[in-house]
C-alpha cells in the first residue's frame, strides 16, 4: 500500500517512526548515549546554571551575578578583552593558515602527509610544555634574546616576553592546526574544472582565486573561525604563562574565582558567558550552512 492510499494521520505516524529510526530514538542502541550526555553534559550545565543564580551573593538576588557582569565597567572591559583576543587570533590563524591550506592541496604532493604531521604533532604535547617552550626562546636570557646581541641588533636583552603578543603567539601557534585543517578539508572538494573554465573565459590566476576558489572555501573558513574562537575563549592557560599577566580573559579569570576567590558562584556564572558565546557561534554557523544550502 503506498502512503498516498494511507489517512493523513497514519501517513505523518509512518513519518515519524522513520525520522526516529534515522537518529536512533527509541533503539536500545541509544541509551547509553543519552544516558552519557546526560550525565556529563546536560547535568552538569543545569548545575552551572543553577549555581549562578543561588550561590553566593546571588542566594539574595540571583541576578546578582549577571548583573555585575554586564554592568561594571571592569567586568565589561575583561569581555571586550576576551572578545578583542578571540577575534584577533582568528584572524591571524586565518590569514596563517588559508597560505598553508592552499599550498598542501594544491602544490604540497607526496610532502602533504608531511604538513599534516609536522600540523598535528604539536597537539600531542601538553599545552603546558609548548607554553614554556615560548618561555625558552623569548625568555631574556632566551635564545632569541642571546641571537639578536650576538649579532649587534641589540644591545641588551628585551623583555619580549611580558608583552601582549606573546600571548597571541602562543594562541596562534596552538590553533593555527585547527584553522589549517578546516580549510584544507573544503579546498580539497572544489572542482578544479571550475578554476580551469575561468581562466578559459580569460580570467588570471589572481581573478580565478577571488572570484572562484575563495569564495567556494568560505565553508572552511567559517568553520575554522568558529573553532578558534570558541577554543581561545575557553583557553587560559596561554594567559596565564605567557605576557606577564598584561591579558586578562573570562577564562582566565574563572581560574582565578576558582583558585584564589573561591566564589564558585560568580565563576558559574562566567562560565555561562562563555557557553553564550559558543552557542552564538554555533547559532552564526548553522544561518551560514542553511544559507548556502538554501542557494545551492
Amino acid at each position: 500500500m503506498s502512503d498516498q492510499s494511507l489517512p493523513f494521520e497514519a501517513v505523518r505516524e509512518k513519518s515519524r517512526r522513520k525520522r526516529r529510526r534515522a537518529i536512533g530514538i527509541g533503539s536500545p542502541w541509544a541509551v547509553p548515549a543519552l544516558v552519557f550526555l546526560m550525565a556529563f553534559f546536560v547535568l552538569p550545565l543545569v548545575s552551572n546554571i543553577v549555581r549562578s543564580v543561588t550561590g553566593g551573593q546571588a542566594a539574595d538576588d540571583p541576578l546578582f551575578y549577571y548583573r555585575a557582569l554586564l554592568t561594571d565597567a571592569y567586568y565589561l572591559g575583561i569581555i571586550y578583552e576576551t572578545v578583542k583576543v578571540a577575534v584577533l587570533s582568528t584572524a591571524i590563524c586565518v590569514v596563517i593558515g588559508y597560505p598553508i591550506s592552499y599550498f598542501m592541496v594544491r602544490y604540497a604532493g607526496r610532502w602533504n602527509a608531511v604538513i599534516v604531521f609536522c600540523l598535528i604533532a604539536p597537539l600531542l604535547t601538553s599545552i603546558i610544555m609548548r607554553t614554556f617552550g615560548w618561555t625558552v626562546l623569548f625568555s631574556r636570557r632566551g635564545l632569541i634574546n642571546i641571537w639578536l646581541v650576538d649579532w649587534g641588533i641589540i644591545e641588551r636583552p628585551l623583555n619580549i616576553l611580558n608583552q601582549e603578543i606573546m600571548v597571541y603567539i602562543g594562541l596562534v601557534h596552538v590553533l593555527v592546526p585547527f584553522m589549517v585543517l578546516s580549510i584544507t578539508a573544503v579546498l580539497q572538494t572544489i572542482d578544479r574544472r571550475l578554476e580551469e573554465s575561468a581562466q578559459v573565459l580569460g580570467a588570471n590566476k589572481l581573478t580565478t582565486f577571488w572570484r572562484i576558489t575563495l569564495p567556494l572555501s568560505m565553508d572552511g573558513i567559517a568553520t575554522g573561525c568558529i573553532l578558534v574562537f570558541v577554543l581561545t575563549n575557553g583557553s587560559f592557560l596561554t594567559m596565564l604563562l605567557l605576557g606577564g599577566g598584561q591579558v586578562t580573559t573570562l577564562s582566565l579569570l574563572i581560574y582565578q574565582q576558582f583558585t584564589l576567590t573561591q566564589d564558585v558562584g560568580f565563576a558559574a556564572a562566567m562560565g555561562n558567558l562563555l557557553l553564550l558565546f559558543a552557542l552564538v557561534c554555533l547559532v552564526v554557523q548553522l544561518k551560514f550552512i542553511h544559507r548556502k544550502g538554501v542557494a545551492a
